[in-house]
């Protein structure tokens, strides 16, 4: 995904964004007229935001979303890789979705279109300009990462995660949480890069399980491959099995991933 860290070289500095004013506390002076006046009806702006995205979104289906670095190259493998296993989602009936940005994001979106399948881009405001790359086809442009975070859960089947900076960290670990605590079931999260991810996974083995602050079980969470067709079997799999628990007597036809 999109972040600070992950943007390329030379942009242009914009103005404060909207989840900088959110988290701004106003000064003595002003804080009783700023609360007033600013964040109720920040509130307002914050449920049309989830709104819309809830509309736009609606009819997806069978979604995947992509994250990795922005600053990913045209000429570095991992954007090939990204745009083949896009690519290849898309001809097995996923819709894609991203950041809507440069780098991996473009790379997956542009996969998407190759494979005649929907191409999505959630972009995001940032301090630093970030425009939505060409090879989207529906786009929604949002203020808020909390906003936007949660229409990529919900609108998606499973992660496919791409080399990237803290941005793409931030959306792994976030997606691991949810995992561990059962937040959403039948969800697979694919690292897609084993040289990449790598020191990350032995540092989770060999510090972090060995802390006891995971349980083993926590290290099968994720899916380590640099196959194209084996992320997009993986992420398959785990939709027939979501259709089937569906498909169950006594499920009421709710969803079992924990979302609505």
């Amino acid at each position: 995904m999109p972040s600070p860290d992950d943007r390329r070289s030379g942009p242009r500095r914009l103005g404060p964004t909207e989840d900088e004013r959110l988290f701004s506390v106003p000064q003595p002076a002003e804080r009783k007229s700023a609360m007033l006046s600013s964040d109720p009806w920040r509130v307002l702006r914050i449920m049309g935001e989830f709104v819309e995205g809830f509309d736009t979104l609606a009819g997806v289906r069978s979604g995947v979303t992509f994250f990795g670095s922005a600053r990913t190259r045209q000429d570095d493998p991992h954007y090939a890789a990204a745009t083949e296993t896009a690519r290849l989602f898309a001809e097995a009936g996923f819709a894609v979705i991203t950041g809507g940005g440069p780098g991996i994001m473009e790379a997956a979106n542009r996969g998407a279109q190759l494979g005649n399948g929907p191409s999505i881009g959630l972009n995001i405001e940032l301090p630093f300009e970030q425009g939505t790359n060409a090879y989207v086809d529906t786009a929604m442009h949002f203020r808020y990462f909390f906003v936007r975070k949660t229409m990529f859960v919900k609108y998606s089947m499973g992660f496919v995660v791409f080399p990237g900076g803290y941005g793409t960290l931030d959306e792994l670990f976030e997606a691991l949480t949810l995992i561990q605590t059962g937040k959403i079931k039948h969800f697979p999260l694919v690292l897609f890069g084993t040289a990449y991810w790598k020191g990350l996974l032995d540092w989770l083995r060999g510090t972090v399980a060995a802390a006891h602050n995971i349980g083993s079980a926590d290290l099968d969470i994720f899916h380590l491959t640099d196959d194209p067709r084996d992320a997009v079997e993986v992420v398959t799999h785990a939709r027939e099995r979501l259709e089937a628990s569906r498909a169950k007597p006594g499920t009421g036809g709710r969803s079992v991933r924990g979302l609505p």
